[in-house]
């Protein structure tokens, strides 16, 4: 039996006006694979990366766009085991096509939600948590008392990245584009919030912690900020550049990283952090027991209807939302 769904999808590479709203028929899903009706959705940069055409590798136009979502089994494909009809879960990965309202995805992506959680802060969290999981837990370990300069302190990743490290006991040095967002920075744990418009990050990195420099930078940023975050780290320090939000990253030396301090320098995907399915799991429990613990909480959500993803897309690249942004569909 086929249904009716409504989707975003798009034909070209481009600013937000190439997403176009669908309605098209959705057939029963395939072997391993899951039916869900959607309850929040989440956005992120990486579906502007995918709708710019920045990260055009695994698409095939026309296509759907969204990677993360909460939502209700509705149907199972064959050979799809652990899961029931009517069970709620969270998704982060797989094809794109999470702005919907209904959709088909592969079982193996797919997160058992424990009941006591909100369909819209587990939206709001899901893939910015296991981001911040995997950035501090397993690319980095960050351990008690290091000290952590983390670009875009106020942002969705930053936001919950705050709450942990501060949980950890790490001091963290974040940076913010304005005073509201120093704010927000400092309200979710950020010990030292510079605003970089107004103060060079790389001279009060160096004043608040003696010259000595930080032991990881976390940079979603990119241009602006990677040759500087380079300069604030301690000798045999790690910069961990996950985005890009400003530009791609100009070509590194690999001899100046010594001259530096033996540094080291990574460019981690969630892809490959859960890839394995039980390594997925695991990241999955850590963080719904730190959200029931009240360790992350969701920050101030910017919640639009999924009708409106044209404007959330609009809004986030203008730089005019914090915290989480997610797409709540029609009717509920």
């Amino acid at each position: 039996m086929t249904l009716e769904t409504e989707a975003f999808r798009f034909s070209q590479f481009g600013a937000p006006d190439v997403l176009s709203r669908q309605r098209h028929a959705l057939t029963d899903p395939l072997d391993g694979e899951i039916q869900i009706r959607h309850l929040a959705i989440g956005v992120n940069y990486i579906d502007i990366y995918h709708r710019r055409g920045v990260y055009a590798a695994p698409l095939t136009l026309p296509s759907g766009l969204g990677i993360e979502g909460v939502g209700v089994i509705t149907a199972l494909g064959e050979g799809v085991a652990g899961l029931a009809v009517g069970q709620r879960v969270a998704y982060v990965g797989g094809p794109p096509g999470a702005y919907a309202t209904f959709r088909n995805l592969p079982a193996a992506r797919a997160l058992a939600v424990p009941d006591g959680l909100d369909s819209t802060v587990v939206a709001a969290l899901v893939l910015k948590g296991l981001t911040v999981e995997y950035l501090i837990h397993r690319c980095v370990s960050v351990a008690k008392g290091d000290i952590v300069l983390f670009h875009a302190a106020a942002g969705g990743v930053g936001s919950i990245a705050c709450q942990w490290l501060k949980h950890i006991g790490a001091t963290v040095i974040g940076t913010v584009g304005s005073e509201d967002k120093a704010e927000i920075a400092r309200a979710n744990g950020c010990d030292y919030a510079i605003v970089y418009a107004k103060e060079d990050f790389k001279a009060r990195v160096a004043q608040i912690t003696g010259g000595k420099g930080v032991r990881v930078v976390y940079d979603s940023v990119g241009a602006d900020t990677f040759a500087k975050s380079l300069d604030c780290l301690r000798p045999r320090g790690t910069l961990v550049s996950f985005g890009e939000a400003s530009g791609p990253v100009d070509p590194l030396s690999v001899a100046s990283l010594g001259g530096k301090g033996s540094l080291f320098v990574t460019r981690p995907s969630i892809a490959h952090y859960t890839a394995d399915r039980s390594e997925y799991e695991a990241a999955a429990r850590n963080l719904f027991s730190a959200i029931e613990a009240g360790i992350v909480k969701a920050p101030n959500a910017s919640k639009y209807k999924l009708s409106d993803a044209v404007k959330a897309h609009e809004d986030m690249e203008a730089r005019r939302t914090h915290g989480s942004v997610i797409l709540i569909p029609d009717g509920l």
